[in-house]
């Protein structure tokens, strides 16, 4: 397994190790152990599978107080993947990280809890599956607008699809700072 660390402390690009034949391939997508090994101790408690079709922006979606860290991969179709680190009093407090995550590359994407995450469908379609620390809450649910001129996210797509949920979210600036994460040493 290849860990490779980005901009954004914490968050890690994953390249499982891959055995293939002519049968095809093999690969775990998840030890725990072998993660732990990695830095990524935790607890994971809900998966999650989104199909979507080409164009679909999901996101910027966060949880707070029940933050959620989030090991993200796509098993079909291609997808460009954004974190933002959203945590009060980090360096890279607003900064973002996309990569592309793809059912050919194979990688995964770690985004610790404290940052907003989405992504946009850049296949005709894409299942898309993501492993969380937190169980869904919706009292806890919160967004950002994808299209924050402040944040200046690179999408490689100018007219998404989006959720009415998605379309209406706050920029950056104007969440209320006592709905975002503090920033915990510990957790970088």
């Amino acid at each position: 397994m290849k860990i490779t660390n980005t901009q954004l402390p914490g968050v890690l690009i994953i390249e499982p190790d891959l055995f293939e034949d002519s049968r095809g391939f093999f690969m775990e997508t998840y030890h725990k152990e072998r993660y732990r090994t990695t830095g990524i101790d935790t607890e994971f408690v809900q998966d999650n599978i989104s199909f979507s079709t080409k164009g679909t922006l999901r996101g910027l979606h966060f949880q707070y107080p029940h933050s959620q860290a989030k090991l993200v991969q796509v098993f079909m179709g291609e997808v460009f993947d954004v974190a933002i680190d959203i945590r009060k009093g980090s360096v890279t407090f607003g900064k973002w990280f996309g990569t592309t995550l793809s059912s050919d590359n194979k990688q995964q994407l770690f985004i610790p809890a404290g940052f907003a995450h989405g992504f946009c469908v850049l296949s005709e379609t894409a299942l898309f599956s993501y492993k969380c620390t937190e169980f869904y809450s919706s009292a806890d649910e919160r967004g950002i607008l994808w299209s924050d001129p402040e944040i200046g996210i690179e999408w490689p797509i100018n007219d998404p699809l989006l959720s009415d949920n998605d379309a209406q979210h706050p920029c950056f600036k104007d969440v209320n700072p006592e709905r975002l994460p503090p920033f915990l040493p510990l957790s970088e």
